[in-house]
């Protein structure tokens, strides 16, 4: 009877032994499933922002020859319009092009040409380079394109002629943060809470709810602070990480 009784005990302590093997092999599945896919949108990113950088070098000549053009017959009126509107569109995507982080430049170009289809003014104004920052790429460029994408929905949804979203990129002595500003409609004081809840969402629908839950998950996991601001002008979230983290 002992016997029988061990022999269970056994059975049980393997049963569960290997319940949490099966547990822990699931998770980091799950896990590398999901850096792959990143991984693969920024390889996606940095092939688009290649593609935008040959167009730019390939139109150089052309706009070079159109300012000489217009010069040499003393348009210089047109000419000054026509460098304004050059230099703008060059400016757009030499801002993005600000980290010493490939995937982040490009997520950032990326970003920047999707607001442009959709009539959103995208601004970007970069003051770190990130080079020592602690956060794996892959995680850093989840954490921005899920704000920045809750960004273009919220300014999607008000009713202003001039939709905005702006992200900053700055750094103090102690800590990187991230800045990402829209000018939708206010969050209401109700939800500022819950919007982090995996699976809460206000809209109908399967594939909502989950992106400010990733974001506070990989801000959390990396020891960082994830903050809301929102009134009637505007919604910020900004997200900070501690050097040397």
């Amino acid at each position: 009877m002992e016997y029988k009784m061990l022999v269970l005990l056994l059975f049980v302590i393997l049963s569960l032994v290997l319940a949490g093997c099966l547990v822990i092999l699931l998770r980091s599945y799950l896990r590398l499933t999901s850096r792959n896919k990143s991984l693969r949108e920024s390889v996606e990113n940095l092939g688009a922002l290649n593609d935008r950088l040959r167009m730019d070098r390939h139109d150089y000549l052309n706009h070079l020859q159109i300012v000489y053009g217009l010069m040499e017959l003393e348009e210089y009126d047109e000419m000054n319009a026509y460098l304004r509107k050059v230099y703008k569109e060059l400016l757009k995507t030499g801002k993005a092009i600000k980290t010493s982080k490939p995937a982040i430049n490009a997520l950032l170009a990326a970003k920047m040409s999707e607001c442009e289809e959709k009539g959103i003014e995208f601004l970007v104004e970069v003051k770190s380079d990130l080079k020592d920052i602690g956060i794996e790429d892959w995680e850093l460029c989840k954490v921005l394109s899920n704000l920045v994408d809750n960004a273009v929905r919220a300014t999607g949804e008000c009713d202003r002629e001039e939709k905005v979203v702006r992200v900053n990129i700055t750094e103090t002595e102690k800590e990187y943060m991230f800045e990402v500003e829209d000018n939708g409609p206010k969050i209401p004081d109700e939800i500022k809470e819950l919007i982090f809840r995996k699976g809460f969402t206000t809209k109908k629908g399967e594939g909502h709810g989950m992106g400010l839950a990733i974001v506070s998950r990989i801000v959390s996991d990396n020891r960082g602070r994830l903050e809301l601001a929102t009134d009637e002008q505007k919604t910020v979230f900004t997200v900070l990480f501690e050097k040397g983290g």
